[in-house]
């Protein structure tokens, strides 16, 4: 975009989306969710789940459900781990930011994180207008088409590099969404949510500045807007029904200097976005995943034992280089999760990136920051070329001798073209639920959500979360 008059144009070229995308959530019936859509809610269900009851147990969990039992309210919604019930604001705040706690949630690459923002609303809501299970669906699945076409036509790579984080700011979109389907919202009432939801779109991406833990929180306050959003249109609050392509002040052309607004409507209930949710086998930023995949793979081929290493470099795209390159300093979690350099470095030491390699006493161990330090990165042109759409990395190890190995994963484990089969998501599922809530409360949550969508509504399951007790992790 050159100037002002360009935005205007392709304002009026694609005036309506908005309430495009409004007609499409307000008349979503469950029968119009592809079966292999409803397949992939059904992972992301117990996927979201495992996350958020091991977030739980995380300090900025703990903080965040703590607050939200002070702030209370009616109550409307369980408090997942908080032995209360809560407003469903307070409830969405916290479990959003308990899913997303330990970025092990799931991801798309439209640079987002949906469930950790789509599956509390759903639940909270659902709780408290005590829709059943089909409804629940039809919820889930707006929530996550309408985030990844918003995210889409934001242009992700460009909206992330002007330092947004996409989850936060799209997500309020996909709140709203969800909300509106459980709340019955005609299209220009959704319309309506949808505009005073993109209005409180926030989120930056200056936590590894420092390791801060605002990250964690943005899915939850994205929930938290977009419950407000729907609820407050519902009542006649009239908002922007441009949010999206409104010549001056859109959500499009605020967030990125190349939107492409034609992705809202593209096929729009022909092709869903949402069957390319990414699912993590590694506890780590999703763009880093090919790496480590590389990584792990030339261990296992080629038995190198870290010791013989002599230096490791990396082949990724230029978003993901400002994304995770940073040099890796060892000052929190949160900067070990994102940074490149780690993630390679303690798959090739320990043959995996799980729990166990993030925790506080494991980031600062000389040997896996000294190999840490010895992975170089670089730009690979055709990587970069191809980013998002494919988020490859290539990966080679330099050995004693002389001797080098290479990799390249264009598709890593947990991606719509490698998926993680359903056996998979619940182990890792019960992995993390049991670490935090014991094998009981894990097992009980499991059963309610395998058969969520045929149930007669989320009361069950709220009860089982509210009632499990998270034993906090440092």
């Amino acid at each position: 975009m050159d100037d002002l008059q360009s935005w205007k144009a392709l304002s009026r070229e694609h005036r309506g989306i908005t309430m495009a995308l409004a007609e499409f959530i307000a008349g979503l019936k469950p029968a119009a969710v592809p079966r292999a859509t409803r397949e992939v809610l059904r992972k992301a269900v117990v996927d979201g789940l495992g996350c958020g009851l091991y977030g739980l147990a995380t300090p900025w969990g703990r903080i965040m459900r703590e607050y939200a039992r002070d702030r209370q309210g009616p109550a409307e919604a369980a408090l997942w781990g908080g032995q209360a019930r809560v407003g469903v604001g307070n409830s969405v705040l916290a479990a959003g930011t308990a899913i997303h706690g330990f970025d092990f949630d799931d991801h798309s690459r439209a640079k987002i994180h949906p469930g950790a923002v789509v599956l509390p609303v759903v639940l909270a809501l659902g709780e408290r207008e005590q829709v059943d299970g089909a409804v629940l669906m039809t919820a889930m699945a707006a929530g996550y088409e309408t985030m990844n076409r918003v995210s889409q036509a934001a242009n992700p790579s460009r909206a992330r590099m002007r330092g947004w984080h996409l989850t936060g700011t799209t997500g309020t979109f996909a709140a709203a969404a969800a909300a509106s389907v459980i709340l019955g919202l005609d299209a220009p009432t959704t319309a309506s949510a949808l505009g005073l939801a993109g209005t409180q779109s926030a989120g930056l991406w200056a936590f590894t500045a420092d390791g801060g833990m605002s990250k964690r929180m943005h899915p939850g306050r994205s929930a938290e807007a977009g419950v407000t959003a729907a609820l407050l249109a519902a009542r006649g609050f009239a908002g922007p029904r441009f949010i999206l392509e409104a010549g001056d002040g859109s959500f499009l052309f605020g967030m990125s200097d190349d939107p492409r607004p034609g992705m809202i409507v593209r096929e729009l209930g022909a092709t869903w976005h949402t069957d390319a949710t990414c699912f993590k086998p590694h506890a780590c930023c999703g763009s880093n995943h090919a790496c480590v995949d590389a990584a792990l793979a030339l261990v296992r081929e080629h038995r190198i034992a870290s010791d013989d290493i002599e230096r490791v470099v990396a082949g990724i795209a230029s978003v993901v280089n400002t994304q995770t390159g940073f040099d890796y300093l060892a000052d929190s979690v949160l900067n070990a999760q994102m940074s490149l350099r780690y993630n390679i470095a303690v798959a090739l030491m320990d043959g995996q990136a799980y729990l166990e390699q993030f925790t506080p006493e494991r980031i600062v161990e000389p040997r896996v920051v000294a190999l840490s330090r010895r992975v170089d990165i670089e730009i690979d042109p055709e990587i970069d070329r191809a980013y998002p759409e494919v988020y490859g990395g290539r990966v080679t190890v330099v050995v004693r001798g002389g001797r080098s190995y290479t990799r390249r994963v264009d598709y890593s484990l947990g991606m719509p073209e490698n998926p993680m089969p359903h056996a998979e998501i619940e182990h890792k599922y019960l992995s993390l639920a049991r670490a935090s809530v014991g094998s009981e409360s894990a097992g009980r949550i499991l059963e309610l959500a395998i058969g969520l969508f045929e149930g007669e509504g989320a009361a069950p399951l709220g009860r089982a979360l509210a009632a499990a007790e998270p034993v906090i992790h440092p």
